[in-house]
């Protein structure tokens, strides 16, 4: 994933202000006057100083000359993406607070009030929940009402354990310092999904507030595509936490395999009128190596993803990493691969004895699949060490 370059002039080089209200743009003509002049008429009720940043993504149809006409502060931004646009207004925006919103008049920038409020509380993120504010009938479409919000922001509070209702609403605000500081990077619609990770992974203070969903114009052709954006919503979600992706599923993999195997080892398995044999011992064998692996992955992500600044130091991780070294895991390894390999030097010992002649296929199975398997572990183990300590070349090891 590509880091996005902040602009040079950021807003602390302006005038500050109380509150910045970011909204991105692309070919918004019909409604970006109309969020304007809702966002002056939020501000003025609220009673702070504040502005108005349009965050332009490329708009060809005037939506820049119009925002500027009705008050806004435009920005440029050349880098297409809704991600894009909002974090080159978020940088240039000159608020200690930031209210983003989309351009396409379904949120109602004067109702402003009760997130500002809860920033002065101390929250660091205030989101806006449709749900709990009302959605109103053809705002959302109803597979995404019904299915894929629901899903998307489930599985986001099952895998981050964040009090975030409505995951993706587009209205929200926060502390412009707080938010800069999560080092934020997805360039699209999947910048919305980012912000609620990262800063639940930083303990930040999160609420909600109910909020609203209106109908956009009649004829305007929208720029979320529900199954491709879902997927990178749901992509992102995965990647920052490789417990749920690679640890939990590697673990259940490696321990199903493995009791199956010794279970399998000194015979053939009846259970009820179903005989469980080699051939449930090889799949036995193959599930133990997938679950080995995934563990594996699952220790080089999070240790990538903390030294890349995308998840936070984690104490168990950092230990359990300082007991693995290089010489460690070459040692393991090799002992594993021996053993697989004095496994399979028995196999051939004991077809020797029958003349290499027809074997005995239950027993000799019993031998070779658990040995193929502490073979292949065991360089999976060699292998790894060698990566682990790639990834650690800057550390002192010694």
């Amino acid at each position: 994933m590509q880091t996005y370059e902040l602009p040079a002039s950021a807003g602390a080089d302006e005038q500050a202000c109380d509150i910045s209200v970011v909204i991105p743009c692309l070919n918004e003509a019909e409604t970006i006057g109309t969020c304007v002049a809702k966002a002056r008429a939020g501000l003025e009720e609220i009673g702070l100083s504040g502005e108005i940043v349009v965050a332009d993504n490329g708009s060809t149809d005037g939506s820049r000359e119009l925002a500027t006409a009705a008050g806004a502060r435009v920005v440029e931004v050349p880098r297409r993406g809704y991600g894009a646009a909002l974090m080159a207004g978020i940088a240039d925006a000159r608020g200690r607070f930031v209210v983003m919103g989309d351009a396409d008049d379904t949120y109602d920038f004067s109702k402003l009030q009760s997130f500002v409020a809860a920033l002065e509380q101390g929250y660091d993120l205030v989101m806006g929940n449709r749900f709990a504010g009302g959605i109103a009938e053809g705002a959302m479409p109803r597979l995404n009402r019904l299915v894929g919000n629901p899903i998307l922001s489930g599985v986001g509070r099952l895998l981050f354990r964040s009090p975030v209702g409505d995951f993706h609403c587009g209205l929200r605000a926060f502390r412009r310092d707080s938010i800069l500081a999560l080092g934020l990077r997805s360039p699209g619609m999947e910048f919305a999904s980012e912000m609620v990770i990262k800063a639940t992974l930083a303990n930040y203070r999160i609420t909600e507030v109910p909020t609203t969903l209106s109908p956009g114009t009649e004829g305007r052709r929208p720029h979320l595509r529900p199954l491709r954006d879902g997927w990178r919503h749901l992509r992102l979600l995965l990647l920052y936490s490789p417990r749920w992706l690679f640890l939990y599923p590697g673990v259940a993999l490696f321990l199903a395999g493995l009791g199956s195997t010794i279970a399998l080892l000194p015979g053939p398995l009846k259970i009820g009128g179903v005989r469980f044999d080699v051939h449930t011992l090889l799949y036995a064998e193959t599930a133990t190596i997938l679950g080995f692996q995934l563990v594996v992955v699952a220790f080089f992500a999070k240790l990538f993803g903390i030294r890349q600044g995308l998840l936070r130091e984690n104490a168990r991780l950092t230990r359990l990493s300082g007991m693995v070294s290089l010489e460690r895991g070459l040692v393991l390894g090799a002992a594993l691969a021996l053993a697989g390999l004095a496994g399979s030097l028995y196999a051939i010992v004991d077809w020797g004895q029958r003349s290499f002649g027809a074997l005995n296929f239950d027993h000799t199975m019993r031998i070779a699949i658990p040995s193929a398997g502490l073979l292949v572990i065991g360089f999976q183990t060699i292998v790894a060490s060698f990566f682990l300590s790639f990834l650690r070349l800057d550390e002192d090891q010694t």
